[in-house]
């Protein structure tokens, strides 16, 4: 799939697709098959648990507020600003831990089957089938303890 040319405006989806995903919004930004950009919008609380990509490397930049990562067993913190580079096959997950929303841009290369995974995931709320179709689409999420 070739990149098609133009804007996705701020607030939107490309081709106004817009997925809940436990709670989160997310917008898709561009699709094609070297990379998918999407926009996340997480509340305070909010987060994507530790999970490893082994097909892709993946980026996040935060537009506003803050997010604390669980990067390679390590924690850390990305403010507005900030890029956040997790190589395909790094175990990460990223938390809203602060009192206000947060909003980044992620993009992963190759796209392989993330945005189908995410079309699959809109308004799911079973957990445990949410990590089963997770699998089933490259992403594969660690046992809880990986995010304390």
């Amino acid at each position: 799939m070739e990149l098609e040319k133009g804007i996705t405006a701020n607030g939107t989806g490309f081709k106004g697709v817009k997925w809940n995903i436990l709670g989160q919004i997310y917008f898709p930004k561009a699709l094609s098959d070297d990379t998918f950009a999407f926009e996340t919008n997480s509340e305070p609380g909010q987060f994507v648990p530790v999970h490893v990509h082994p097909t892709q490397d993946e980026f996040i930049l935060v537009q506003e507020g803050e997010l604390d990562l669980k990067l390679d067993g390590e924690w850390t913190k990305a403010r507005a600003g900030d890029l956040v580079r997790m190589p395909r096959g790094v175990p990460h997950g990223y938390f809203n831990k602060s009192d206000k929303p947060c909003r980044a841009l992620f993009w992963v290369s190759p796209a392989r089957k993330l945005e189908d995974l995410f079309r699959k995931l809109d308004q799911m709320t079973d957990v445990d089938e949410i990590v089963r179709v997770s699998g089933e689409h490259e992403v594969d999420f660690l046992p809880p303890s990986a995010n304390e």
